[in-house]
């Protein structure tokens, strides 16, 4: 069968549809971008640290990036969108990145700080997110021909921002000097044309090739883009900066950009939350000694900063299982972590081996922990009949929960502050799926949320034994009484730690690191 691409493209952009902001809109802030060398430069980690240092000094500020790819995400509030009819806020979704940006920025998450978000299920394809919604599922050479429609959307959302802020900080994408994708560029040097957008961009030194990344980026920009650059921070150092005045010396004289500053390595940015599954590829162990946690490394695996705070715990050992090892045989718990192909997974479980040593892990009596779509395979099965996840059909579960799940287009984004009734503890967090589980094992909820108003629904669900247990919310070891509580039902100890406090304290140590190695004033200055 002959696939019309040109009618799969006219049918994505039909559905490309947002509401204006009323115009027009005074400008009021000044915007500088940051661009990178390379993916995983270190920019997200130097927006946040911008963020909170230049709101520190008194400036209304917000982080923008017109496109994220990652499979981390965060609900944010829908401004477009009237309350539900019981007055609750509908959310959207952006990028974790972006919702660390906020919080630097002291301001409540929005859907126009990251205003496009692709969330890959394939090699080849990605969940398209437009301002919050889903837009559809789309292969990257259809993507490509279509993300232009987007263009009118992000620059509404950024003139949002400009209008309510002193600073914009705009983030770019991977590479600025990727010029054989200029022409469908929505996310670098296209939108600093659009937007007018004075450009810095950030090298990583600690992977090496600096001066080639800096000097090839030159190279390769058409002389108008060239212009829009206003200088390069080198970023990552360790030791004797000195060494490389020569470097710098030659980048500046290669390029005529002017040389902003280096940052030095910062050593605790594994406190804060990692954009992308790229961090988990640096470390296989985090945390402590004690209690053994096991991860499986799955090949979409989402919203992995669930697992932060038990990292975060000096009593816990967490362990991402990287593919082609099992699971090893001292584990305590498993957990099975999110994932944007709940069935695409499933199969990995199978082909790694990880089926067979989850399943004997339990009949040994360990303990495994599924958090949304962790929480879906554990089931007995997991439909897809509308091909929402990838192609119809159904995949069988692990079935230690009596549920079943069938995914459908309904996107379920729901922000929780409420108090468990089951623990006594409260939880935060935030739901993002798009399944719905039912079946006899829900009548053993995990937990029981009562909202403050009376009202209390059931969530999730625990094995007759109580040693698997599984639920769709997102953060739920963030609060601290509950990971507590958590940690001494599995026999460990609780540090007492303040998770949130600990995330403070790091952006604050970020943003001081970049007072200490940048110029502030100057680069306030190249702002406009």
């Amino acid at each position: 069968m002959t696939i019309d691409v040109n009618a799969q493209i006219a049918g994505l952009v039909s559905r490309i549809a947002f509401t204006p902001a009323a115009l027009p809109l005074p400008r009021r802030a000044r915007s500088l971008m940051i661009q990178g060398t390379a993916s995983d430069v270190g920019k997200s980690m130097v927006v946040a640290g911008l963020c909170r240092a230049f709101t520190r000094r008194g400036l209304v500020v917000r982080p923008f990036k017109a496109q994220n790819m990652s499979n981390n995400a965060a609900v944010a509030a829908d401004s477009d969108l009237p309350p539900g009819p019981d007055g609750e806020i509908i959310y959207g979704e952006i990028g974790r990145a972006q919702h660390l940006q906020a919080r630097a920025c002291k301001a409540a998450p929005s859907i126009h700080m990251n205003p496009v978000l692709l969330k890959p299920q394939t090699d080849i394809g990605s969940q398209v997110v437009l301002r919050g919604r889903v837009l559809g599922n789309c292969p990257a050479r259809i993507y490509h021909r279509m993300r232009h429609g987007m263009m009118p959307a992000i620059l509404d959302s950024l003139d949002r921002l400009r209008a309510e802020a002193d600073l914009v900080l705009v983030e770019g994408a991977g590479s600025g000097a990727e010029i054989y994708l200029r022409r469908s560029d929505i996310t670098n040097m296209h939108l600093a044309e659009k937007a007018d957008l004075p450009v810095v961009i950030l090298s990583d030194i600690d992977r090496g090739g600096t001066m080639a990344a800096l000097v090839g980026s030159h190279a390769l920009l058409d002389p108008a883009d060239r212009a829009r650059v206003v200088g390069y921070i080198v970023n990552k150092f360790r030791g004797d900066f000195s060494l490389f005045d020569p470097g710098v010396k030659t980048i500046t004289a290669q390029t005529g950009w002017p040389f902003l500053g280096v940052l030095r390595w910062f050593p605790i940015a594994d406190r804060l939350p990692a954009e992308d599954s790229l961090a988990l590829e640096r470390s296989a162990e985090f945390g402590g000694r004690g209690l053994v946690v096991a991860v499986p490394r799955l090949s979409r695996i989402a919203n992995f900063d669930d697992l932060d705070p038990l990292a975060a715990e000096p009593g816990v050992a967490l362990r991402f299982v990287q593919p082609g090892n099992p699971i090893p045989v001292d584990t305590d718990v498993i957990i099975l972590p999110g994932s944007k192909a709940t069935r695409t997974d499933l199969d990995v479980l199978r082909r790694e081996g990880w089926d067979i040593d989850i399943l004997a892990h339990a009949r040994r009596g360990g303990r495994v922990i599924g958090l949304c779509a962790g929480f879906q395979m554990l089931g007995r099965v997991v439909r897809d009949p509308q091909g929402i996840e990838g192609a119809p059909g159904e995949t069988a579960g692990l079935g230690l929960l009596d549920v079943e799940t069938e995914i459908g287009d309904d996107k379920r984004l729901v922000d929780i502050d409420a108090v468990d009734r089951l623990s006594g503890c409260r939880v935060t967090g935030y739901e993002m799926h798009m399944g719905r589980t039912t079946g006899p094992g829900l009548s053993r909820p995990w937990l029981m949320l009562d909202d403050g108003a009376g009202r209390a629904r059931p969530e999730g669900a625990v094995s007759a034994d109580g040693r698997v247990a599984g639920a769709y919310v997102h953060g739920l070891f963030g609060a601290d009484a509950f990971r507590g509580h958590w940690l001494r039902s599995v026999g460990a100890q609780a540090s007492g730690l303040d998770f949130a406090q600990r995330t403070e304290a790091a952006i604050e140590a970020l943003a001081d690191h970049c007072e200490e190695n940048l110029d502030l004033d100057a680069l306030l200055a190249l702002a406009r």
